[in-house]
C-alpha cells in the first residue's frame, strides 16, 4: 500500500508544483519609432554633460509656429520629454543647479524663447508637465542656422570648466551655457583619491603633485607629495615630476639630480624622443643662473 501512494504523492506533488514556474517572457517586436532616440554625452574637465532625446523630422511641415506652437510648453524633442543630466553641481545660463537629471522643456516664441529645467526627469512628453515641479526657467534668444531635417543637440566646449548646449531644428538654433567649478571639482576628487590610495602606490602621490605644479598651485603640497612619491617607487616619470617642482621652487642643485634621474631611467623603457627632451632641457637648465 505504501508503495502505491508514494509515486502518486510525487505526481502530486509536481502538479501542484507546475502553476508556480515561471512564465515565458513575451514575444514582442521592437517599435520602429519615426523619430529615432538618440543620447549625447560630453566631458567637461572630469565632469559630464548628458543628453537624451528623440529627433523628430521636419518631412516638409511648418515648425516654429506650426507643429511647435508659439507660447506652448515643449519637450524640446519627440516622445519622451527631452532629459539632461550633469554629473556635477553647474551653472547654467548663470544659475546655480544641483547635480542630477532634470527634464528640459522649451517654451519657443517668435523673437524669445523660455528655457525650462523641470525636476520631474522621467515623463512621456509635456502632457504631465506641471510648472511648481520646474527648477529654472531663463530667456534665450534663438538664431537662424542651416536647414536640418532631424532635430540635433550640439554640445560645444568652451575650456576646461564650460560649455554651449545647443538644440537645432529647421533653421533656428538655441544655446545657453553651462559652467562648472572644475578647480574645486578636480580638487575634491584629488583628496578623496588620496585618501583611499595605499602606501605601496607612488602614482596616485605623483598624480596629485603633477596636478599642482602644472596648474602651478600649491607648491608646498606638491612637494610633499612628489617625496612621498619617490620614496615609495621611482619612475622616470615622477623623477621628473619632481625636476619640475624643485625648479619652480628654485632649488636647482636638486632639480638637476632629479632630472638626471628621469633621464637614466627612461632609458630603454620610454620613448627615445622623450629621452632625448630631456636632456636637452638639463642642458638648459644648467645654463640658466
Amino acid at each position: 500500500m505504501r508503495r502505491l501512494l508514494v509515486p502518486a504523492f510525487l505526481s502530486l506533488s509536481m502538479a501542484v508544483a507546475l502553476p508556480a514556474q515561471d512564465k515565458p517572457a513575451p514575444v514582442r517586436l521592437t517599435p520602429l519609432r519615426v523619430s529615432p532616440a538618440s543620447t549625447l554625452s560630453q566631458e567637461i574637465g572630469i565632469s559630464r554633460i548628458e543628453l537624451s532625446f528623440a529627433r523628430p523630422a521636419v518631412k516638409g511641415r511648418k515648425i516654429w509656429g506650426g507643429l511647435v506652437p508659439f507660447g506652448e510648453v515643449w519637450r524640446a524633442g519627440a516622445n519622451a520629454a527631452t532629459v539632461i543630466t550633469f554629473s556635477h553641481p553647474a551653472k547654467v545660463a548663470g544659475k546655480e543647479v544641483p547635480a542630477g537629471s532634470y527634464s528640459f522643456f522649451a517654451i519657443p516664441g517668435e523673437k524669445t524663447w523660455t528655457l525650462i529645467l523641470n525636476r520631474k526627469a522621467k515623463q512621456w512628453g509635456a502632457y504631465d508637465y506641471k510648472k511648481e515641479e520646474d527648477l529654472l526657467r531663463w530667456e534665450a534668444t534663438p538664431q537662424t542656422g542651416p536647414f536640418l531635417e532631424y532635430l540635433d543637440y550640439r554640445v560645444l566646449p568652451v575650456d576646461a570648466g564650460s560649455a554651449n548646449v545647443e538644440l537645432g531644428w529647421e533653421k533656428l538654433r538655441v544655446s545657453f551655457p553651462v559652467a562648472f567649478d572644475t578647480k574645486a571639482i578636480y580638487w575634491a576628487q584629488l583628496e578623496d583619491t588620496l585618501k583611499k590610495a595605499p602606501g605601496t602606490d607612488w602614482v596616485p602621490w605623483y598624480q596629485a603633485a603633477k596636478y599642482c605644479q602644472d596648474q602651478g598651485i600649491e607648491p608646498q603640497q606638491a612637494l610633499g607629495w612628489i617625496e612621498k612619491s619617490l620614496k615609495i617607487g621611482e619612475s622616470f616619470w615622477n623623477q621628473e615630476t619632481a625636476a619640475r617642482i624643485y625648479m619652480d621652487a628654485k632649488r636647482k642643485p636638486e632639480a638637476l639630480t632629479h632630472l638626471q634621474k628621469a633621464i637614466d631611467l627612461s632609458r630603454g623603457k620610454a620613448p627615445k624622443e622623450y629621452t632625448e627632451n630631456l636632456e636637452k632641457e638639463l642642458v638648459a637648465w644648467k645654463a640658466t643662473n
